[in-house]
């Protein structure tokens, strides 16, 4: 990452957000930034109508397994113009699971934020279409959070009977 644009890019950043960018942190070869989560969809709008990250790569979120802030999501995402590569991350409550959706800035993230909401119950206020994607609409449970069992909830999914022979 060329550090002169990567300077340039973060001071922007930190000019645009104050004290509600709570941490940048640069070890690897791309800067993770920590945002207020209340300042999700601006910032996202900001990165990619003033700073040119016009590709979302990726959304995915981590369950940390504390008593605050539980849950973080991560937002991968490319300066195509500029050849960046930045990481925007936010902590999200267990009581109340809910970030903004971006993807009426991204229509990649649609199915990102689904598979988000499927495996760690953290909703996205404003998704077009907020359904799971692996699993059955009633399942109950979010497999990715740390206190799901490693061998699932015993009878929570209806399974076959047999598996049929192939000859």
């Amino acid at each position: 990452m060329d550090s002169e644009i990567r300077n340039t890019i973060l001071q922007k950043i930190r000019e645009k957000l104050g004290d509600d960018l709570h941490s940048v942190y640069e070890e690897y070869a791309y800067p993770l930034l920590r945002i207020n989560r209340e300042r999700l969809h601006e910032t996202c709008r900001f990165l990619k109508d003033e700073l040119h990250f016009i590709y979302l790569n990726d959304v995915f979120g981590t369950d940390r397994f504390t008593s605050v802030d539980r849950f973080e999501v991560i937002y991968h995402m490319l300066s195509l113009r500029e050849q960046q590569r930045l990481f925007l991350k936010v902590y999200v409550d267990e009581e109340n699971p809910v970030l903004p959706t971006v993807s009426d800035i991204w229509k990649s993230a649609n199915w990102n934020e689904r598979e988000v909401f499927d495996m760690f119950g953290i909703q996205f206020e404003g998704h077009p279409d907020p359904r799971r994607i692996f699993l059955p609409e009633d399942f109950k449970y979010y497999p990715l959070r740390k206190e799901f069992p490693l061998l699932g909830v015993p009878g929570s999914l209806e399974l076959p009977s047999s598996i049929p022979d192939h000859d």
